[in-house]
């Protein structure tokens, strides 16, 4: 996995976000899940359990080992900024989730991709609260991995915002 931009990447500007409410912001592109990356998740979280991480075991229960559904869940920002890059930003936040749910298992070796529609735009702490429908889509599966809606805490580079 690597961070890359789509062939659909975008770049929008910081005052024009509340244009896109409503909006279909674009899919990332298929990006592949591999054991190493699911190896490192597990360090990295202290996940080790076997339908991760032992590949034999695994193989025989499942066909494949099994991504984690976090690590998957911790792909959104990387897939989300490889759509749509915003200009005039000094920096983001992950402000939080409503309403996720894991739909489908991942499978090591399989291909997931973001699709993401803006649901609303919202002042807030000198800065702009996105709220985000997102689906992390399996290759050649009719379930997406995973849905939620996303909270993305933004501020301008300029701070000409104000407060609430």
């Amino acid at each position: 996995m690597k961070p890359i931009k789509s062939e659909k990447h975008r770049r929008i500007e910081f005052s024009t976000l509340s244009s896109l409410i409503g909006q279909e912001l674009g899919n990332s592109d298929w990006v592949e899940i591999t054991q190493t990356d699911v190896d490192k998740f597990a360090d990295a979280s202290g996940d080790h359990e076997w339908i991760h991480v032992d590949v034999p075991r695994a193989t025989k229960a499942f066909g494949a080992p099994v991504v984690h559904g976090y690590l998957t869940l911790a792909l959104l920002p990387m897939l989300s900024q490889s759509v749509i890059e915003t200009a005039g930003m000094r920096n983001g936040l992950n402000y939080g989730l409503d309403k996720l749910r894991f739909t489908n298992i991942v499978h090591v070796g399989q291909r997931v991709r973001l699709c993401q529609k803006m649901i609303d735009v919202t002042p807030k702490r000198g800065g702009l609260l996105l709220r985000k429908e997102v689906m992390v889509e399996i290759e050649h599966e009719d379930r997406p991995a995973l849905v939620a809606e996303a909270l993305f805490l933004l501020f301008p580079e300029d701070d000409r915002m104000g407060g609430d």
